[in-house]
């Protein structure tokens, strides 16, 4: 497994009197991370009525799979509740016209103005039967499927907004469907958050084997972040040992900053077994919110914030076998905790677009000790600073 150092070179000790240090740290750290966690005004998911398309805007059609409960709240939607089952809906997002790539423009008043913010055009739910109609109802040539799995800390309509923007800047064509978990949207409830994907992991299972058993359906590509990382895993674990393996339409799996300990996740890889799906795995050293997580983690380090200038980690890239990190902490902009690039980075947004279209996981496109292998990844971002490891593959940054 490419990105696991050696049992017991995972855990970065603590020295002797430094637990009295811990818990003053561990304040400092969720301050710090409050101060960039500013949520902006909830209930923007009132449906607006457009007459005429918003010139040079689009719209995203989305299918939605959550175990949130439904809220009475005007524009709220779902709450940050658990919900008695799986609840769908039909939701289509405008994307205003003007607008840089990796950004949400969020609503400053109800309803939005669709012109310059985004804003909600149709909130349907469905039933199961439903479901099978709207999969029906997309492009005959959009016989691939994302599913999107968002991360700790996300209101219900920051996870729609945040996937509607990743869905219409990559331009991938691919039929979307977010998978949102009860997650309160705040900072202090990360425990609660974290019980919240295990009481979704079976419900996310069943989303995934669905969409891979229907004969529509022809590729499932799965995209989790942070703490929806783990939920992804653990569904695909569940899959494998429920089924014997990973149902071979889900051909390849995105983890972007997985807030997972990096123990359980090589246990959970084997759990899986050899037919698993090809994974990427996005990290960076510099992540601020997985700082945070490693604390309350009791300092294990995280998958998404691994170090691969580690000789010890780099030793076992050689390994692995599917899986390929890309190490994006060289990367400029994106956002202020260096946790969303892969949303929020125009030039990643611009790669895994590109990787999206070909139809290609990254790991099958980078060949062995080619010295332009990021230039071949990212054709026209040959100049983006990142650092590419795979299995039996030097490192290779880019200029």
């Amino acid at each position: 497994m490419a990105v696991v150092a050696g049992r017991g070179k995972q855990v970065v000790g603590l020295r002797r009197g430094s637990r009295l240090k811990l818990r003053p740290l561990l304040a400092a750290s969720v301050i710090s991370l409050l101060a960039c966690a500013c949520a902006p005004r909830e209930g923007v998911l009132v449906p607006v009525e457009v007459g005429e398309p918003v010139a040079g805007g689009a719209q995203v059609d989305m299918l939605v799979a959550t175990t949130r409960a439904p809220s009475a709240a005007p524009g709220v939607v779902f709450s940050g509740e658990r919900g008695d089952g799986l609840a769908f809906t039909n939701m289509v997002v405008s994307i205003p016209p003007n607008r840089p790539v990796g950004s949400i423009q969020w609503p400053q008043q109800v309803p939005p103005n669709p012109t310059r913010e985004f804003a909600v055009t149709e909130v349907d739910p469905l039933t199961r039967a439903g479901v099978r109609n709207w999969y029906l109802s997309q492009p005959k040539a959009k016989r691939r499927v994302l599913v999107f799995v968002h991360g700790f800390n996300t209101r219900f309509d920051a996870a729609v907004f945040r996937f509607a923007q990743f869905v219409h800047d990559t331009d991938t064509n691919l039929v979307p469907v977010l998978f949102s978990w009860p997650s309160r949207g705040q900072v202090t409830s990360y425990v609660y958050d974290r019980e919240s994907t295990n009481f979704s992991r079976t419900d996310l299972a069943n989303v995934l084997a669905t969409a891979a058993a229907s004969p529509h359906v022809d590729e499932v590509v799965v995209l989790a972040h942070s703490m929806g990382a783990w939920l992804a895993v653990e569904a695909l674990r569940d899959l494998a040992l429920r089924d014997g393996k990973v149902p071979a339409k889900i051909s390849n799996v995105i983890l972007a900053s997985p807030d997972l300990d990096i123990d359980v996740f090589e246990r959970q890889l084997r759990d899986m077994g050899p037919k698993r799906p090809h994974m990427t795995i996005f990290v960076s050293r510099n992540d601020r919110a997985l700082s945070v997580s490693r604390l309350l983690a009791g300092e294990v380090t995280r998958v998404g914030a691994v170090d691969l200038t580690d000789p010890a980690y780099a030793a076992r890239l050689e390994q692995g076998d599917g899986v390929v990190v890309l190490d994006l902490t060289a990367l400029q902009g994106g956002d202020s905790l260096n946790h969303s690039k892969f949303a929020t980075s125009p030039q990643m947004v611009q790669i895994m677009g590109e990787q999206f279209v070909a139809g290609q996981d990254i790991a099958s496109t980078a060949p062995a000790g080619a010295p332009d292998v990021v230039s071949g990844l990212v054709g026209a971002v040959a100049s983006a600073p990142i650092q590419v490891f795979a299995a039996g593959r030097a490192a290779v940054t880019g200029p």
